[in-house]
């Protein structure tokens, strides 16, 4: 009984959930669920949108023809971009592009960041595709001469402008700290700071400064939750990162859809168990699982 019941608010919690980060494919590394698998999938458990990301490519075009196609769906799809080397880098035209076709998000570099080929160097990870498909990563830089380069200028400006989110990507949170306080200058209201606990070198102090800033602070669940593939931190290091900045101002994503690990939606509900066996009420765990990230893709505008 107590099974069912607990099943049960945890469906009325993830109702009218939003998903700001999944790696859904098609995509030239290995996926479980494709994109229209996905929406599906959440529609039927009523999830209000979902945004996918993909390190290689804008998914704005998949996601318009899911939206035209599938009228039926209540989950709402939407991508972004990523700023990593097969879009050109800090590529304006392509951040404009992306944002002409209803993108949600831009993504600052992730494989392609300098931080992250560092990061790599001294970890187990490698891009799954690129030593049979694609040349390795070359690093797209952020700053010349201890100064944010123009294209990256550029780039805030065009994000400021048509009301996108601006994430963090895998860049090193002392590179973040540069550019997001730059870009609430230049009128940037929706930030995202990604998945602090794993690759970008954040402390909980760093991340309450950049929630300082006006950031969201997103966590991976992948990285959190029990049947992950991905994980490397436990249920009291996710209550020590949401305390540092509080229920109002964190997301909670999945951040899956790789091959052989949970599915994005399990990982939601797993998500929400952990927050409630934390301790956090219905209220609070709704937030950080879909009214914050609602706000922040401007789901309402």
């Amino acid at each position: 009984m107590f099974e069912r019941e607990q099943a049960a608010r945890i469906s009325e919690i993830l109702h009218g959930a939003v998903d700001p980060h999944v790696h859904s494919g098609p995509s030239i590394a290995p996926r479980a669920v494709d994109h229209l698998e996905l929406v599906k999938e959440l529609s039927d458990a009523g999830f209000a949108a979902v945004v996918t990301k993909d390190h290689d490519y804008s998914g704005v075009m998949c996601a318009q023809l899911i939206r035209n196609h599938h009228p039926e769906l209540k989950t709402r799809i939407f991508s972004g971009i990523v700023l990593n080397n097969v879009v050109g880098g800090f590529n304006p035209y392509a951040v404009e592009h992306t944002a002409a076709m209803d993108g949600r998000i831009v993504w600052l570099p992730t494989l392609a960041a300098e931080n992250h080929l560092e990061w790599e160097k001294t970890s187990d990870w490698a891009h799954p595709a690129s030593t049979q498909k694609i040349r390795p990563a070359s690093p797209v830089p952020l700053f010349e001469n201890g100064k944010l380069r123009p294209e990256v200028l550029d780039v805030l400006d065009i994000v400021a402008a048509t009301g996108m989110a601006l994430a963090s990507g895998h860049i090193h949170v002392s590179e973040t700290r540069i550019v997001f306080a730059e870009a609430r200058k230049r009128g940037i209201e929706r930030l995202i700071f990604t998945h602090p606990e794993d690759i970008v070198g954040a402390s909980l102090e760093d991340t309450r400064e950049i929630a300082a800033l006006g950031a969201y602070v997103e966590h991976s669940l992948g990285f959190f939750i029990e049947g992950s593939k991905f994980r490397n931190r436990s249920n009291e290091e996710l209550r020590e990162f949401i305390e540092c900045v509080g229920s109002e101002r964190t997301i909670l994503c999945s951040d899956l859809g790789q091959v052989g690990t949970i599915a994005p939606l399990e990982g939601l509900r797993r998500g929400v168990a952990t927050c409630l066996s934390l301790g956090y009420s219905d209220a609070q765990t709704h937030a950080m699982v879909a009214t914050n990230a609602a706000s922040v893709i401007g789901l309402e505008d």
